[in-house]
């Protein structure tokens, strides 16, 4: 595998940090797997923390961000505070990594995802899961495929997954490609959605969307212009075909909609009540 890309202009704001959660404690009888094969390519990995006694346990499936060139599953951004809420509570959590631009583009990703979602319903059991208990969650890039195999499960299915309960979308901005490209945007899209309308629509969840998904929920940051509006225009599309869907806006930083989440307050709580409203808490 090449060596990591550094961020080009406008990609700082989305690149995970470096550090990686190793060092996180683990609760009493609680273990994690690290650097599991879905696939072949080196990237194709995921980690897996699991609680004690784990039996028919829910499991939080998570995709990083990092502008679709960058991050990494272990990021301590992604992992920490995530682990320390949930794994206590009993849930199964999967971090997933995924080929990078240039080595793959999104819709390429989107099937490693897919790839690794189906891979990890598949080992649910072994690990004290129910796979028919799974979330689908997201931040920044990852959120954009996320959404990308919620809008059209065809994406999954062809790669195996069977059906999840919902889907978490943190702070995408990405639901409508089309709409990031005809307007002024920082160069890295230029990179990664290329010149080619018809591609920019079939990398844009609004355009996908084909049926009616599994519920969903996007957090945006309110403090970033363009990401509330696109969160909302993707779920208004979603509950006009009579789907279920909810924005919530969040006073935080793109960095710290993924970060925060676990600590306690009212942003971790809003999740959470998604969650145990589609059976998962």
């Amino acid at each position: 595998m090449s060596e990591p890309m550094r961020p080009h202009h406008g990609v700082h704001e989305f690149e995970e940090d470096d550090s990686t959660g190793g060092d996180i404690e683990l609760p009493a009888g609680a273990k994690v797997e690290r650097d599991i094969a879905y696939g072949a390519d080196p990237a194709q990995r995921i980690d897996v923390y699991m609680p004690a006694h784990a039996e028919a346990a829910p499991v939080l499936f998570m995709v990083h961000g990092g502008a679709w060139m960058l991050g990494d599953k272990a990021a301590t951004r992604v992992v920490a505070n995530k682990v320390a809420r949930w794994l206590p509570k009993g849930f199964i959590m999967v971090f997933a990594n995924y080929r990078l631009v240039p080595n793959t583009d999104p819709l390429g990703q989107a099937d490693d995802v897919a790839k690794a979602l189906a891979f990890a319903q598949s080992k649910a059991k072994s690990w004290g899961g129910d796979p028919s208990r799974f979330v689908l969650m997201g931040h920044s890039a990852g959120a954009h495929l996320a959404a990308l195999l919620a809008a059209d499960p065809a994406i999954a299915s062809r790669q195996g997954v069977k059906p999840w309960l919902g889907t978490v979308m943190l702070d995408s901005a990405a639901f409508d490609v089309v709409q990031i490209m005809k307007a002024e945007h920082r160069r890295f899209y230029d990179r990664v959605f290329k010149n080619d309308p018809s591609y920019w629509k079939n990398t844009s969840p609004i355009h996908r969307l084909s049926g009616m998904p599994a519920p969903m929920l996007a957090v945006c940051s309110s403090r970033r212009a363009d990401s509330c509006p696109q969160a909302q225009s993707f779920v208004a599309k979603v509950t006009s075909m009579g789907g279920r869907a909810s924005v919530l806006p969040i006073d935080f930083t793109h960095r710290e909609i993924n970060e925060n989440l676990g600590l306690a307050g009212p942003y971790t709580d809003s999740v959470e009540s998604f969650l145990r409203s589609i059976g998962l808490t």
